[in-house]
């Protein structure tokens, strides 16, 4: 259904449902979703760095590539929607394990060309080891470790 927004002058469709959380609803509608992925600068590959930050305790969650869908459905829907690198495709933030990662706000850098997803971490945490962050290690510990680097072609290592 489509509703006017007075403060855009711009008929725009209606949002899906809210989540009955009680947090604001922070996510957009189609034509003020648009309008951020036009201003955003996505690299060669289509893509922009999203660094995922606990809204409360402002620690760092992980860091994931949203493309311009991924970007879109993120606003729209009010959770986390990232593109998958090595399997060509988008994934929402604990669809299947639960670690559902709900938007209180998105921020963009002066460049436009990374984002910071302020969130609420729901579940054990945002790590795909089960860990609240993805930081969980110095990088001395990883040295101390032995750890070889993932090859230079691995689509997930960072560039």
């Amino acid at each position: 259904m489509a509703r006017h927004d007075a403060a855009s002058d711009v008929v725009v469709d209606s949002l899906p449902d809210s989540p009955d959380d009680g947090l604001p609803d922070t996510r957009f509608d189609v034509a003020h979703a648009t309008a951020l992925v036009d201003h955003l600068a996505f690299d060669a590959a289509g893509l922009v760095p999203a660094v995922v930050q606990d809204h409360d305790s402002r620690e760092v969650l992980m860091v994931a590539w949203m493309n311009a869908d991924a970007v879109t459905a993120t606003l729209r829907e009010g959770r986390t929607v990232f593109w998958s690198r090595s399997r060509g495709e988008l994934w929402r933030k604990g669809e299947t394990s639960g670690d559902v990662q709900v938007v209180r706000e998105l921020r963009v850098d002066c460049d436009e060309d990374t984002l910071l997803v302020l969130v609420d971490q729901q579940g054990s945490g945002a790590c795909h080891t089960g860990s609240r962050t993805c930081f969980f290690r110095t990088a001395h510990e990883v040295a101390a470790a032995g750890v070889a680097p993932r090859p230079l072609g691995d689509p997930d290592r960072s560039p």
